[in-house]
């Protein structure tokens, strides 16, 4: 039996984390890919049960504070050549060793603002609606005392009935079907 249309998929609720890494590690195993796990606290096992490897914030971050050097070199290197050329004490025109401190200003700068708004953008948020917030348990649980598994509709293996009686072989304290 396929996914209902406005099925987003099955949230498993557990007591212990134990009990979530566990389902986890065996919903990956049978071939689901399309999940995600919610816990009141950051739960590493459960990221690496569920396949979540890469974190592309950091490399994101390195390119902003390239750039916010490159920026503010090539800006005090117009301003100093080109567009406003001042022969102070017969200094060169391009002396770089003044613009080195301008520069790792920007590079942090830049860093700091491409940390934040790439970590806004990877994690989709601001994010005002979603459909777990369907879920009376989820909203009760999610962020105080309960662990949950949800297996997303999207995922190729995701069969309503079948899916159904997979999360119910890890004895949870609830199944539930969650609509858009």
């Amino acid at each position: 039996m396929a996914a209902r249309e406005g099925t987003y998929g099955l949230l498993a609720e557990f007591e212990t984390p134990t009990q979530l890494v566990h389902a986890a590690e065996n919903a990956y195993a049978a071939g689901y890919r399309r999940m995600d796990c919610y816990t009141p606290y950051p739960l590493e096992e459960a990221a690496e049960a569920i396949g979540f490897h890469q974190n592309e914030v950091p490399l994101l971050t390195l390119i902003g504070g390239l750039l916010g050097l490159g920026a503010m070199f090539l800006l005090e290197t117009w301003i100093s050549v080109w567009s406003y050329p001042l022969n102070i004490a017969g200094r060169p025109y391009f002396s770089w060793p003044a613009f080195i401190v301008p520069a790792y200003e920007w590079t942090i700068l830049w860093s700091g603002l491409s940390a934040a708004f790439c970590m806004l953008a990877v994690c989709g948020l601001p994010q005002v609606y979603h459909p777990l917030f369907n879920a009376p348990n989820f909203r009760s649980g999610a962020t105080s005392d309960k662990f949950f598994l949800c297996l997303e509709s999207s995922d190729p293996k995701f069969e309503v009935g079948e899916t159904r009686s997979f999360l119910e072989g890890f004895a949870p304290v609830s199944v539930v079907e969650v609509e858009y």
